[in-house]
Formats: structure tokens, sequence, C-alpha cells
């Protein structure tokens, strides 16, 4: 593995280790994956740890690592860069990817499906055998640093025919699957992240059970363990455990009446 040593690169370091609790054997997958040049793609639900594997991984493999948080309006230029008046005189401005791909560091695209179908396909000779960067405006061809990697994600919870990923880029990737942990573990990681007792944190993840049970009843997403921690942090800092549940769990689920009252009977149930 080349070392780098670039401003951009070691400005882009993760210096802490992140806390993540592997589930499965996802950790030597992407190690292999990496080893043999492969981009990868995470699948799962809105905080499960996606975001979090990654710095983890980045971490892990001494990588600098850039995300990218997807939208619609995310066009190839937001991406690749674009030339800028600077002092009377036009200059050109890499992108996020195009930084990626400079420096060796791994790229991370968020929520992949948000952006537009024709920003997608600019990432494609970066993830087969190429491994190029096509910059038009410049007229430029860049290879990739050896080191580089390409990593998207996306809920497919949230997929339509308007928002899913075409086969042609599908296919390109090794494909990871996340799902919620198991409660056990899922009490440990909001035990650690959240800051509250390990009593609490096991509440926190059977709310969260009961929640995403009533799914089929209206909600298009169950408790994510991102809530389950910001719930938890609220009642490490005095708020009551009802009250910190339901603003950091029930009321960013829904706003319709009837499935909060719905939540705010499980609540009752379990605080």
């Amino acid at each position: 593995m080349q070392q780098w040593k670039t401003p951009e690169a070691e400005e882009r370091r993760v210096r802490e280790e992140p806390y993540y609790l592997p589930a499965d054997n996802e950790i030597a997958v992407f190690e292999a994956a990496y080893d043999a040049r492969l981009p990868v793609m995470l699948k799962g639900p809105t905080g499960c740890g996606k975001t979090r594997f990654v710095e983890y991984m980045a971490y892990r493999l001494g990588r600098p690592l850039i995300t990218v948080a997807c939208h619609e309006d995310l066009f190839a230029s937001d991406l690749i860069g674009r030339y800028l008046l600077r002092n009377e005189e036009t200059v050109w401005m890499d992108g996020p990817l195009t930084r990626a791909v400079r420096v060796g560091a791994i790229c991370y695209l968020d929520e992949i499906v948000e952006a537009r179908k024709d920003t997608t396909v600019v990432i494609h000779p970066l993830t087969d055998d190429r491994r190029t960067l096509s910059i038009d405006k410049k007229g430029e061809i860049l290879p990739a640093h050896p080191d580089f990697a390409m990593v998207i994600s996306y809920n497919p919870g949230y997929q339509s025919v308007l928002k899913d990923l075409k086969q042609s880029t599908r296919q390109r990737f090794v494909s990871l699957d996340f799902h919620y942990p198991s409660a056990e573990k899922e009490a440990e990681i909001v035990f650690r992240e959240g800051g509250t007792s390990l009593e609490t944190a096991a509440r926190l993840v059977a709310l969260a059970g009961r929640i995403r049970n009533i799914r089929d009843q209206g909600l298009t997403e169950g408790a994510s363990t991102r809530l389950l921690i910001y719930a938890a942090r609220l009642i490490a800092r005095g708020i009551e455990a009802r009250k910190a549940c339901f603003a950091a769990v029930c009321r960013p689920l829904t706003d319709d009446n009837r499935l909060q009252e719905t939540l705010a009977d499980l609540v009752e149930d379990l605080f």
C-alpha cells in the first residue's frame, strides 16, 4: 500500500478509532474487497450503522475518507469539479470525487439513489478495470490512485421506480447488507454511545423492537439505532426518560397523530 502524505489526504484522515460492533463478517469482506480494489455497496435502513462502518474501515485501513451526502440536485460537476473565477482568473477546482481519486482516499457516496441518474454514471469507469475518471471540461482522463476505493450506500426501504439503482450500476459493486443489530448488541451500542445505564439502553432497544413491529400500521421506517442513542444522550443529561423518548424517537418518526398516540403508549408501557 502506498503511503499518503499530501495535505489533502492528511486532512481527511480518521484520527480516532470510531466505535463499531461487528454484526457478521462485514469487516473481512470489506478488507478483501479493498485488497482486490473492488467497489463496495452498503444496503440497509436509516441509522443502522452504514456510515459508522465506513468511518471505522477508513481508520482500520489507514486511508483518508471523503464523504458526499447525495441529493437530487447533485450534478456531475459537484462531484468532479468546475472552473471558478478567482482574482479575475479562471481556475479549476476539484470536486470531492476527483480529490479522492487523486490522493487515494475512500470516496463514500451516501444515499446514492438520491443523486441524479446522469450523475451516478460518472462513477462507472472508476468501478471497473479502467479505474479512471473522465474530466470532460479539462479534456483529461485521470487514473485513480492505486489506493483509491469507491463505497456507496442506500436504503432499500425507500426504493421506487424513480429512485433505484440501474443494473448497470448495481452489478459493479460487492454488496453488504446491513440490518439493525440483535437486541443484545444494540443495547451494548446504545449503552456505549449514549452514556446511559445498560438497563436504560435495554429498555430503549425493547422500545425500538416494538416500534419496528408496527411498521405495517403506517410508519415508513422503524426507530433507528441512531435515534436510540439520541434518546440515551438526553436521558444521560437529566431529561426524564419518557420525554427523551418522545423528543428523540417518537416525534422524528411521524407527524401522524394516530401513530403518535400509538408510539406514546409503547413508551408508557416501558418507561
